[in-house]
Order: structure tokens, then C-alpha cells, then sequence
């Protein structure tokens, strides 16, 4: 898969609530990172338990991109998010590294 068809795929398994299926597209040694470089997640393993506890709290999630840029092996995504239809929306810049057709970084955060 391509750079965007990576995030793409992230997309589908997240709106999924599929956490098995999201944590296979996340290199083994991924870093989630805010966007100052602070490590928040690191590994694939971790982002598998975070992200089945997330789902199992908020099994309505969804997520979407409403702009985006391209470069090489970088997707950065304008994203808005809600727990559930309608309901506590909020949005989220993600920068997505991508190597060997997995997510290696994740810098992400939230407009105030």
C-alpha cells in the first residue's frame, strides 16, 4: 500500500472499532508522539491495549479527514473525530510517517 492507502486503511479499522486490525498497520516499534515530540505511545503492543480499552469505551467512535497534504512518505490529515453521532466533536491535526507500508510515527494533536 501507498502512503495515503496506509492511512486510509487506519481510517476503516478505527471506524471499524477494530483495535487487532488498527495495531496491524503500526510498525512493531511505532512512536505515537504529540505534535511537540513528546511520546505519549510507543510500541505496537501498547497501541493494541490502548486502543481495544478506547473502543470498548466509546464503541460509537469515528474519525474522518477533511483536508490533507502529501509528501513522499508523509500524510498529514486534518481530521475531526466524535465518540458518537452528533456528539462531542473534535479535531485533530495528524502527521503519519510511513515506512514499509506501516505507520512508524503518529504526531498528533488537538486545536484548542
Amino acid at each position: 500500500m501507498n502512503p495515503v492507502q496506509v492511512v486510509e486503511a487506519n481510517y476503516a479499522a478505527y471506524n471499524a472499532g477494530d483495535a487487532d486490525r488498527l495495531a496491524d498497520l503500526y510498525a512493531e516499534d511505532c512512536l505515537i508522539t504529540d505534535l511537540n515530540g513528546n511520546v505519549t505511545l510507543e510500541g505496537r503492543k501498547a497501541f493494541r491495549e490502548r486502543f481495544a480499552k478506547t473502543f470498548a469505551e466509546h464503541p460509537q467512535n469515528r474519525a474522518w479527514c477533511v483536508g490533507r497534504i502529501v509528501l513522499g512518505n508523509v500524510v498529514v490529515d486534518h481530521e475531526v473525530g466524535e465518540r458518537a453521532p452528533g456528539r462531542d466533536r473534535f479535531e485533530i491535526i495528524a502527521v503519519y510517517t510511513i515506512r514499509d507500508g506501516l505507520i512508524q510515527r503518529l504526531a498528533m494533536g488537538r486545536g484548542d
